[in-house]
């Protein structure tokens, strides 16, 4: 088997063993106690092990996509199973598994019931998430794109909070229906390429290369964009996000957070600038328009958020502007320093929702003002806290200074105006991160005691290994930025049309 298509089958496989292994009389039978935990350990140690054989090993066709697959699946209707990798993909799929891992070491014990079908659910939405970022088949792209949505709707309504039906639904509606107007975009552009050249293809590099007029460019562009803005998440199609991260389990949050978001940014990349370029300019000062309008609205309502998860959700859009700023600055300094910005904020708020859910499993409150200072009593809990919060604000030698410094430096020569809004909502992060410190970790001792140890071992592992990667990622940010550039369309058709050849 392809290692591309064992990277999107294995998580689905091990999910199911993980269901299977919760039967209590088989984990009774084999003498093996958190079978579906240890079930999800090992699918995505396994995992890992695969993506570094990808990565480390020479690729063997020439150009720079690293690994290629194909097969039919629908030939009379020009659908293929396509999956190719670049660094880009590459590089997001690493952050995918990090957070995995996180996710499954640390957040997932606390699941006290139906765990086989959280791990199930968990390692689905990890699939799909890969599919994602590996499809080049704009069908396939759809199905993986819809299939990462059902299992984290679950999870929200079954394992969220106490106002998860309405987050879940929520989330549900407006992904579903923004993926539905993307969904009437490949339409167009296939059936575009059809009455052009007479061939049915859901092919990527094909399509690329479609003639249209400039009206019908700007209109299938702009179903892409919807259904990527949403998810990114852009003003104002954000309002799902607030809900969604505040009612969501942990291990739910951390995923959305860390990985889902970057889909929107991978999307608007791979098929918004590159599979539209033309289209992408003229949008370009309305993208960045909303990019500007997401920090600024995303930092002030994080100043003034009492329910820590909201903070961190609310700061979430923030960060994610600068993303969007980049992705359509016209420039690959820009694009460069969007993807450095997913990659450390995946990181980043990764870790602070998993801060968060341990806050909350000790003093079973989110509220800021009521916690009360934590550093007496869990110095370990709050010096890690202490150090992400700093991240978020962009202390300089950290993954999120590189990432932001080199959008700022992309956007100044395209309209110094936005360069100096966007630099307004670096003030206003560390409004809000100092705010967070002071309140959850400064702030004077609650007089009542706290349940609940400080973080362990374990926890103080998997967290170190997330600070070392946003230390690496701030201080020696050139590997990053030449590693996961993404591939260019005329190399990589080249490219594609090797891989095919018999």
């Amino acid at each position: 088997m392809s290692p591309l298509a064992a990277l999107v089958l294995l998580p689905v496989l091990g999910g199911g063993l993980a269901w299977v292994l919760d039967h209590p009389r088989l984990g009774a039978a084999l003498r093996l106690r958190d079978g579906a935990w240890r079930m999800s350990m090992l699918t995505l140690v396994l995992e890992t092990a695969l993506l570094a054989l990808v990565t480390f090993r020479h690729p063997t066709p020439a150009g720079p996509w690293l690994a290629h697959f194909y097969r039919p699946w629908v030939p009379p209707l020009g659908i293929a199973v396509r999956l190719d990798m670049d660094g880009l993909s590459l590089a997001l799929i690493w952050l995918s598994l990090v957070l995995s891992l996180a996710c499954v070491g640390v957040a997932t014990r606390q699941v006290t019931y139906h765990a086989g079908v959280f791990h199930c659910l968990l390692l689905a939405t990890l699939g799909g998430i890969i599919g994602t970022f590996l499809a080049t088949d704009l069908f396939l792209f759809f199905f993986f794109w819809e299939l990462m949505l059902v299992p984290m709707f679950v999870l929200i309504a079954v394992w969220g909070h106490e106002n998860r039906q309405y987050a879940a639904m929520k989330f549900l509606v407006f992904t579903q229906g923004s993926g539905l107007i993307m969904l009437l975009s490949i339409l167009g552009l296939v059936i575009a390429h059809y009455r052009v050249t007479g061939v049915l293809t859901f092919d990527y590099f094909t399509l690329a290369a479609t003639p249209l007029p400039p009206m019908s460019s700007m209109v299938l562009m702009t179903g892409f964009f919807i259904a990527f803005a949403v998810k990114l998440p852009a003003v104002p199609l954000h309002v799902w996000l607030p809900d969604a991260h505040t009612q969501a389990p942990t291990a739910a949050s951390v995923l959305l957070a860390g990985i889902l978001l970057k889909t929107g940014g991978y999307g608007m990349i791979r098929f918004n600038v590159m599979l539209f370029p033309d289209a992408a300019a003229r949008l370009a000062p309305i993208a960045m328009g909303l990019g500007i309008a997401g920090i600024l609205y995303g930092a002030w309502l994080s100043c003034n958020q009492r329910d820590l998860k909201r903070l961190i959700a609310y700061s979430s859009i923030s960060h994610m502007g600068f993303v969007l700023l980049g992705i359509f600055s016209g420039s690959s300094m820009g694009v460069q320093g969007a993807v450095i910005q997913m990659l450390a904020h995946g990181l980043g708020t990764g870790a602070l929702f998993l801060i968060a859910g341990a806050i909350g499993e000790r003093m079973h409150t989110r509220d800021m003002q009521v916690i009360g200072g934590l550093w007496r009593v869990m110095p370990r809990l709050s010096g890690t806290g202490l150090f992400f919060a700093v991240a978020s604000l962009g202390m300089p030698g950290l993954g999120n200074f590189a990432g932001e410094f080199l959008v700022l430096l992309a956007i100044w020569p395209v309209s110094p105006l936005m360069g100096a809004l966007a630099a307004i909502g670096l003030v206003l992060a560390s409004v809000y991160s100092l705010r967070m410190v002071n309140s959850i970790f400064l702030a004077a001792p609650r007089p009542e005691p706290i349940a609940g140890a400080d973080f362990g071992a374990r926890q103080m592992v998997v967290f170190a290994c997330i600070m070392a990667f946003l230390v690496v990622l701030g201080l020696y940010p050139q590997p990053f930025m030449t590693f996961s550039t993404p591939s260019p369309l005329p190399v990589a058709a080249g490219a594609a049309t090797r891989s095919n050849a018999p």
